[in-house]
């Protein structure tokens, strides 16, 4: 098996080695970089705006891009972190809180370095992991069938909407709504033209890059101009990048846990890689001798987090790729972008497509190295570029998403689509309701339909297929527990809540 896996993985390095996929992969963990450094953007945002631009590209090429740009803003935003103590990107929250201490202790320069060797070291790790557990896990798929795969799917919307950041029930309501929104268009079976309204346009369906685009890029634009605060920029020269060994004898356990606790979160579905960093903090606090260093400069709590994010992007590619199930948002969009290149993800994507899947694992050690490389050098680049005013940058974006929204088909029509999903978009952020469910819900609702109306077509019409089937079995009562458990424990928390104002009361 090793040695298969080796000869797998060499014949990955040999698709990614060439010039069009090396480019790509640069031009990918650049842009990541860039928009992890620039407060406000993320690689969400970034991936949704450039899926048009991947229609022209070979399949394996735009895969790799839009990786580098997932991967490489994790690195980007540890920089914003230390330097502005301001997330470039949401995982890199946890990051601020000892990064800029280590800045304003004059030691930028370690901290930032930690952050790369951590995050090198997570990255390489969670490729290894992806080549190691997608066959397994893509062998283990081949014995599903339609029922499996619709228990199996939602299980992961239900896991995602109930463990999102917010209300439940109106993730649940996103949710619902992105399955409906995604079956918008011609019926595959029949033809007939569902939730149309009339407008010819949308009998092909609503475009994925307008769901992409309008419900997160318009929003975060709209948002970010809302916000007058001003990060406060390191203003001393980053010098000494290259770690003591007492900074590398710290760091190596925390990354070594960070690395763990991400690749765990990174495959569960509705987590991501925010989870994992504050877990992962919260870990090396507990096992720290002095708890109170944290929050004041201790490199642990760099380390780590760093280490984690990393860990948890590489692996939440594996249920994508061999599943076809998403674990987050991000993960959505990919999904969203190999169903428009003509690929379904799944267990024979590695029989099908060899050349896409160990050709983007590969890609990703290339990646990582890259980033190490480019990164540490090009500090005052991205320092200077933290200067730059949100201003003058959101007219471009806005113009970047309406030209390649209207490049899809030409047509003016996705242009008003896009704006009005826009307005969508940024009412239900005001009514704090997570855009992030209905957008996993839009890519895998027609994928749920399919596999239900086979299912009952298999069964002739009996719904207890789902149940006599042992996986598919297993797969419901886990999706009925979680809607339990999450049911349960808001409840569980306002009674304590009560109990503790009550006892503060009589106190």
């Amino acid at each position: 098996m090793i040695v298969e896996l080796f000869d797998k993985i060499i014949f990955g390095f040999g698709v990614a080695l060439s010039v069009q996929n090396l480019l790509y992969s640069l031009i990918g963990v650049l842009i990541g970089t860039l928009i992890g450094v620039l407060p406000g953007i993320g690689p969400l945002v970034t991936i949704a705006m450039l899926l048009p631009v991947t229609f022209n590209l070979a399949p394996t090429a735009s895969l790799i891009m839009l990786a580098g740009i997932f991967y490489g803003a994790q690195y980007g935003g540890s920089t914003t972190s230390v330097l502005m103590n301001l997330p470039g990107e949401t995982s890199s929250v946890v990051t601020c809180l000892d990064g800029y201490q280590m800045a304003k202790q004059g030691r930028a320069g370690p901290a930032l370095a930690i952050a790369a060797i951590g995050s090198f070291f997570a990255g390489c790790v969670g490729t290894l992991l992806i080549g190691i557990a997608g066959p397994v896990l893509a062998e283990l798929a081949i014995k599903f069938t339609a029922p499996e795969y619709f228990s199996l799917m939602l299980l992961g919307l239900v896991g995602a909407a109930v463990l999102t950041q917010g209300d439940m029930v109106r993730s649940l309501a996103m949710l619902v709504a992105g399955l409906l929104l995604g079956i918008v268009g011609a019926d595959v079976n029949t033809g007939l033209l569902r939730f149309t309204f009339g407008i010819y346009e949308l009998s092909d369906g609503v475009g994925f890059t307008i769901i992409g685009v309008a419900l997160f890029a318009v929003p975060e634009i709209v948002k970010n101009l809302e916000e007058t605060e001003q990060g406060e920029i390191y203003t001393g020269k980053v010098t000494g990048l290259m770690p003591t060994l007492v900074d590398l004898k710290a760091s190596a356990l925390p990354i070594l846990r960070g690395t763990g606790i991400g690749s765990f979160f990174g495959i569960l579905p509705g987590i991501g890689p925010i989870t994992s960093t504050f877990c992962s903090y919260a870990v090396e606090k507990k096992l720290s001798k002095d708890p109170a260093r944290f929050g004041r400069g201790a490199i642990e709590g760099v380390a780590s987090p760093e280490s984690a994010n990393n860990a948890a992007v590489q692996c939440s590619f594996i249920p994508m790729l061999t599943l076809g199930l998403p674990s987050n948002p991000v993960m959505a969009l990919f999904l969203g972008a190999l169903m428009i290149h003509g690929i379904t993800p799944g267990p024979q994507i590695m029989v099908r497509n060899p050349g896409l899947f160990w050709g983007l694992i590969a890609s990703m050690w290339i990646g990582n190295l890259m980033l190490v490389l480019l990164n540490l050098p090009l500090i005052g680049v991205w320092v200077k570029m933290l200067k730059v005013p949100y201003r003058w940058m959101f007219p471009s974006i806005l113009v970047l998403c309406a030209v390649g929204n209207y490049s899809v088909n030409n047509s003016s029509t996705e242009i008003y689509l896009t704006a009005a999903m826009g307005i969508l978009g940024y009412i239900l952020i005001k009514l704090r309701c997570e855009p992030a469910p209905m957008v996993m819900g839009f890519v895998m609702g027609p994928m749920m339909e399919e596999n239900l109306r086979r299912s009952m077509l298999l069964s002739q019409g009996d719904p207890m297929v789902f149940i006599t089937r042992p996986i598919s079995l297993g797969f419901i009562l886990a999706t009925v527990f979680l809607i339990i458990l999450m049911t349960i424990v808001p409840v569980i928390r306002k009674r304590r809540q009560k109990d503790d104002a009550a006892s503060t009361g009589k106190t």
